[in-house]
């Protein structure tokens, strides 16, 4: 069990999608080792602690673009009948109130530690890219410097060039 539920192996299940890190209840369904229908139904018997902002539906184009099997809805055909369902960090948290297993608390505590896992991660790289970003500015006005200093030396030196021609003792 501890491999099935390890941070690595949940972070490999969080998409992104409508801009919000969710997880599908089928893999949350298979994370706490219940069918996802049950998991479902045990979400639908506690509609009010599940807002759309816990949880919410995917669109047909959103399910084709993760890649998640649909059924075509007939019977013994197997594959799901409903879109899937996803849960926000939040949603996932709220399950553990409505599955009280004791395999749901543990995994519900693997998932919260990859949600935080990956928001400490995002938080890091943006750091990082925020010093880039200012040591690209401070190099690059010192470049800048070195390469206009490069080109005046490139420069040829303007010299007076001597007229061709014959000289009247006027011009001096």
């Amino acid at each position: 069990m501890a491999s099935e539920i390890s941070v690595q192996n949940i972070n490999h299940r969080i998409f992104l999608i409508r801009g919000i890190r969710v997880m599908l209840d089928s893999d949350i369904a298979k994370l706490y080792g219940v069918e996802t229908g049950a998991l479902n139904r045990a979400v639908q018997r506690n509609k009010i602690r599940f807002p759309a902002d816990f949880m919410f539906q995917l669109t047909e184009e959103e399910s084709l673009r993760c890649q998640i099997g649909i059924s075509n809805g007939q019977t013994g055909r197997g594959g799901r009948r409903y879109q899937p369902m996803v849960f926000t960090e939040q949603g996932v948290s709220m399950l553990s109130s409505v599955l009280r297993s004791e395999k749901a608390a543990l995994v519900n505590i693997e998932i919260m530690r990859a949600f935080v896992n990956l928001r400490e991660f995002l938080l890091t790289n943006q750091e990082l890219a925020r010093k880039l970003s200012e040591l690209e500015k401070r190099y690059d006005t010192r470049f800048r410097e070195v390469f206009d200093a490069i080109r005046i030396l490139m420069t040829p030196p303007v010299e007076k060039r001597r007229k061709i021609g014959i000289r009247s003792d006027q011009e001096d």
